[in-house]
């Protein structure tokens, strides 16, 4: 997880998310860990979202930062991909 903003950070805050250009903003809540890595966690059920995709918060029209998606988990149970 990478930030481009000069807004201060929370260890846990909500904001808003695209895994796609074209995606609409959905609200999630980001709890950030050790090593520049989060635990993303979204408001409603995302469809299609695979581990290698970019995950780019944002404030507003204000980007905060993103990274890329290395493991999805739906209801505590990781899913997996073969690849």
């Amino acid at each position: 997880m990478s930030f481009v903003s000069d807004r201060p950070v929370e260890a846990v805050f909500h904001c808003t998310a695209k895994f796609r250009y074209r995606q609409e903003d959905v609200g999630v809540t980001v709890h950030l860990l050790e090593g520049n890595k989060a635990n993303v966690i979204f408001d409603e059920p995302a469809r299609a979202v695979t581990p290698g995709q970019a995950l780019v918060l944002y404030d507003g029209d204000i980007c905060l930062g993103g990274g890329t998606i290395d493991e999805i988990y739906k209801q505590d149970v990781q899913l997996r991909y073969v690849g």
